[in-house]
């Protein structure tokens, strides 16, 4: 069995969420949360705090990109960003209220719809 320093295991599931979050314009998430758990063992609500901390730089990083390279457009995401700076904001309070097994029900049920839905696009 081969042996990955934590260190190099916090790299891969960096970079694999920064390949969706640039390639796809999210769904970082979606390597990090899995990773973290199962590859790294932190808890799965320090992995969800974790991966919501991630995101931010990676959003950052790849807007910063598009922006650059003509492909967004700022006037039109404005009231998207504070929508989803409200619904930051609100979830964060109410993170710890909610039961474990909700928030992997909900995480499911999000990755499941996205999935199907891309597959009914093609």
């Amino acid at each position: 069995m081969i042996f990955i320093s934590r260190k190099a295991k916090y790299l891969v599931t960096g970079t694999f969420a920064g390949l969706a979050n640039g390639f796809f314009g999210s769904g970082g998430g979606l390597f990090i949360v899995p990773l973290l758990t199962r590859w790294v063992k932190l808890d799965q609500r320090r992995a969800f705090a974790t991966s919501v901390a991630v995101i931010l730089p990676l959003s950052v990083v790849s807007a910063a990109v598009y922006f650059w390279k003509g492909a967004l457009d700022l006037s039109f995401a404005w009231p998207f960003l504070l929508g989803g700076a409200a619904g930051g904001l609100i979830s964060g309070r109410i993170f710890q209220k909610i039961p474990l097994t909700i928030l992997r029900r909900i995480f499911g049920a999000l990755i499941l719809y996205g999935g199907v839905r891309t597959l009914l696009l093609l």
